[in-house]
């Protein structure tokens, strides 16, 4: 592959690739000296037209990390403000000889759009409404580091899927590695179109009954507008996590959240913090899985 846009377009294959290296590039952020010269010489340039915290930060630690040179674009003091075009944009910076270009952008399709258009490798750091693919991948590799395996665990995705890249990007990750996937939501939050294999429950308690894993999501209020539910107090009563939902869940199944959380409203800082939570590794986990993935998409695996 030249870039990763979404998970929808990889084989299995890649996914487990990826995921493999990313063990190993674990270990290495296990050491005193946490770099590794693996990247020394390319160039990468962080493009966020959006707000980020954890993959922003999470990007710039793993290409760091790699010894890369690391330049962050930003858009308020660039001549995108002027009016300039995505395409002149990602062109006048490919033009500097850049290797990578991370993006994350509000219109769904715009990492897409890029990589048909520039020679350098392109990933996707989230857009708009589509997919996350580097979030679904510290996802499963979080799971296998405390399941063992994907196969055959009931993972439960609770809250707003329709405008979840997260969501999206997960549902297409777990499902080919064989993870039975369900969705919990209010109906005005679920998608219409879902995989083959997926399941819908508007029922949260019945949803996370035994179930191995519960990933929550943020309510995505800058993208909802109205009428969704009726109300946050109201949409935390049926679709919240707290300590007694939790009890339903398999004894030693785990919880997550790729942030920010909403403390309060999708999960209770009770759970947030309890010891079944997995969301500071899903963090630390990140670092790991985007070096992998900028170390494959380089070719460096095949050049040794």
């Amino acid at each position: 592959m030249k870039d990763l846009v979404g998970i929808k377009e990889i084989e299995k294959s890649d996914i487990e690739r990826i995921l493999n290296t990313a063990s190993s590039f674990k270990d290495v952020l296990k050491r005193d000296i946490k770099k590794v010269p693996a990247l020394r010489g390319k160039t990468v340039v962080n493009l966020f037209f959006e707000p980020s915290t954890r993959t922003k930060t999470s990007f710039e630690l793993a290409e760091k990390r790699m010894s890369m040179d690391v330049l962050n674009f930003s858009v308020p003091t660039s001549s995108v403000v002027k009016g300039e075009s995505l395409l002149d944009t990602v062109r006048t910076i490919e033009a500097y000889g850049v290797d990578f270009i991370v993006i994350r952008h509000s219109s769904s399709g715009a990492p897409h759009f890029i990589a048909r258009n520039v020679n350098a490798s392109v990933i996707s750091g989230g857009d708009g409404i589509n997919e996350h693919p580097t979030q679904a991948l510290l996802d499963a590799f979080s799971i296998i580091e405390k399941k063992g395996r994907l196969e055959g665990l009931k993972i439960a995705i609770v809250g707003d899927i329709l405008h979840s890249r997260v969501a999206k990007s997960n549902i297409y990750c777990l499902a080919k590695l064989g993870a039975k996937v369900r969705l919990i939501g209010p109906p005005t939050l679920i998608p219409m179109d879902l995989p083959e294999g997926v399941t819908v429950f508007h029922d949260m308690d019945e949803g996370i009954k035994d179930t191995d894993v519960i990933m929550m999501l943020r309510i995505q209020m800058e993208r909802q507008g109205k009428g969704f539910f009726p109300s946050t107090g109201e949409y935390s009563m049926l679709y919240g996590l707290n300590i007694n939902r939790l009890g339903l869940a398999k004894k030693d199944a785990i919880v997550m959240h790729p942030g920010p959380m909403n403390r309060g409203i999708e999960i209770s800082s009770e759970v947030a913090d309890c010891q079944q939570s997995v969301i500071l590794e899903q963090v630390t986990n990140g670092i790991a899985v985007r070096m992998a993935v900028m170390y494959l998409l380089s070719g460096m695996q095949e050049n040794e």
